[in-house]
């Protein structure tokens, strides 16, 4: 049986969330998801989740929720991410012990088929954290006698090691697709043993920005090398993402397609 997933990129701010909302009728209605993944790290105010928003993502019909570097942010949310009500939201696996939440979950899709959602950090120009490469590799076995299909997020700055984990588990997952850089790449394909690839998914807001924040406090930061308070744009909203094919009998994926919407086009779908 074939199983469609959505995944929509890194939403930004209040921007993002409305046209993520706005397009959730669309998606739905042209793609027919059995299964929904949001990368929801950057959705309050640019920098990390709360409650309240992960709550909205889920009455929305977003079945898991996955996250990086920002999932901290709002100091408030520690504490939601150790509630085991919350087991869909997921911060990247390869913290080290002792760290709240949680790096991956297994839940149903509408047709019933189990999803194993895997999210991880690269290391590249990033934290210092456990390796993300033998954290998959521990974890990869147990997850095939659990779930029919496996979905990685690996969150992570250098294009190389994006392709390095997707090269590594090849066959062995469903689908890796990285996100954090905020800019869709066009190198999604299937690799020769059966799992879905793409460096970067981008990302779900405003586009009149440097990777989503105002142009004016970004270039001030690059200029004088000082800190300016993060501030998200607004204008122009684009929405993000991939839809991924399985099959769930092998666990192999058969298609990949990128998704770029413009808030535009909606109203004229």
């Amino acid at each position: 049986m074939e199983v469609k997933i959505l995944f929509i990129a890194d939403v930004i701010g209040e921007p993002g969330m409305r046209i993520f909302e706005k397009a959730m009728p669309y998606l739905k209605l042209k793609y027919s998801p059995e299964f929904i993944i949001v990368n929801g790290e950057n959705t309050r105010n640019g920098k990390g989740l709360s409650e309240g928003l992960a709550n909205k993502y889920f009455s929305l019909g977003v079945d898991v929720i996955t996250s990086g570097i920002h999932i901290w942010d709002y100091q408030n949310f520690h504490k939601t991410l150790t509630n085991p009500r919350y087991s869909n939201i997921l911060r990247p696996l390869n913290y080290p012990e002792g760290v709240p939440g949680r790096g991956y979950c297994i839940k149903d899709s509408s047709l019933g088929k189990k999803i194993a959602v895997v999210n991880i950090q690269g290391r590249t120009f990033m934290q210092a954290i456990d390796c993300p490469f033998m954290k998959m590799k521990d974890l990869v076995g147990k997850l095939k006698s659990q779930a029919d299909i496996i979905f990685v997020d690996f969150h992570a700055e250098a294009t190389a090691e994006k392709i390095a984990m997707g090269r590594f588990l090849d066959g062995q997952v469903s689908a890796v697709v990285g996100t954090h850089t905020h800019v869709q790449t066009a190198d999604e394909e299937i690799f020769p043993k059966g799992t879905a690839f793409i460096s970067d998914v981008g990302m779900t807001g405003p586009f009149d920005s440097v990777l989503g924040m105002k142009t004016e406090v970004a270039l001030s930061r690059f200029k004088y090398q000082t800190p300016f308070r993060y501030e998200t744009a607004s204008d122009d909203l684009r929405l993000n993402g991939v839809l991924i094919t399985a099959d769930s009998e092998t666990g192999k994926s058969t298609h990949i397609e990128r998704i770029y919407l413009r808030e535009n086009e909606l109203y004229q779908k």
